[in-house]
């Protein structure tokens, strides 16, 4: 068990770190409803890593293992390079200007259920967290844990995949006008490099992706 939390905590990270969710977080944290659409977001997200991880940790435990060894090591190098492929074309488009997604000039009238389906999509249906829920599922699956194993390691990839949306949303419920200066400089920080950090860990996991497809021939 332990080497497969060491396989999927790379792409907790990866997760963790995506900028999207954190800035939705944060905006929600400064709008009009911000207890509600805060936690409504962070309930949808946890449920979306969960979601997304558990059916790629499904599909791949369901196959045989004798016969599926190849097709495992063959899709680890398929996102592995999807991945690397990411991290190349965001590191030269990290300097490029980009417009705001349209959907967060809408925050501040989101509403609890509104927020929730947000937390879902992104965590969900987002294709970079998606390609990691894929790896993450894949490593899980492959493994052949037990069951109460299994759960363990999704709980920790949950936990910490989800952990830069709840420690904000958390903390502003406790410390609300002390949050607030610190919430914008991150929110300030993450729009400034986030691209170039996340084209570099695209980079570093696809290889490492590829390393154990190949190893696994």
């Amino acid at each position: 068990m332990n080497g497969v939390i060491g396989d999927v905590l790379p792409l907790a990270i990866a997760i963790a770190i995506s900028p999207i969710a954190i800035v939705a977080a944060i905006l929600m944290l400064f709008s009009t409803h911000a207890g509600s659409t805060s936690l409504g977001l962070l309930i949808g997200w946890v449920v979306g890593i969960v979601a997304a991880v558990t059916v790629f940790t499904v599909i791949t435990g369901g196959v045989d293992a004798g016969q599926s060894q190849a097709g495992v090591s063959w899709v680890k190098v398929g996102l592995g390079a999807v991945l690397m492929s990411a991290g190349l074309r965001q590191w030269h488009a990290r300097d490029r200007h980009r417009s705001a997604p349209k959907w967060m000039a809408a925050i501040d009238r989101m509403g609890f259920v509104q927020a929730l389906g947000l937390g879902l999509a992104l965590a969900a249906i987002n294709p970079k967290n998606l390609l990691m829920a894929a790896a993450a599922g894949i490593a899980i699956g492959a493994a052949e844990l037990s069951v109460a194993d299994t759960v363990v390691v999704v709980a920790i990839y949950t936990v910490i995949a989800a952990s830069t949306v709840a420690i904000p949303v958390v903390a502003y419920a406790v410390t609300r006008d002390r949050m607030r200066a610190p919430l914008d400089r991150a929110k300030s920080w993450l729009e400034a490099n986030n691209a170039a950090v996340m084209s570099v860990l695209f980079l570093v996991i696809g290889a490492v992706l590829v390393g154990k497809g190949i190893g696994g021939f």
